[in-house]
């Protein structure tokens, strides 16, 4: 008999899309936070503004730096 893998049972992509999703709202959160902690630091100098452009680019930047890290770890090396 033949093992099968979780994939090849059938009607199991809305479990698949789920798990991806869960893992976009992890990163994305912890982005959010990674970010917030940039703000802080940026700002604490020199009077300077963190513009909404600058918040957004960061919060792209780190939920990349995320998504990396995730594969390392999932895919290995």
């Amino acid at each position: 008999m033949k093992m099968l893998t979780l994939l090849e049972v059938g009607g199991l992509e809305g479990l698949v899309a789920m798990i991806i999703l869960m893992i976009i709202a992890v990163a994305f959160v912890v982005s959010l936070v990674v970010t917030v902690f940039v703000k802080l630091i940026y700002e604490s100098k020199d009077g300077r503004k963190f513009s909404k452009s600058q918040f957004w680019t960061t919060v792209l930047i780190s939920m990349l730096i995320c998504g990396l890290i995730s594969g390392v770890v999932c895919g290995g090396m």
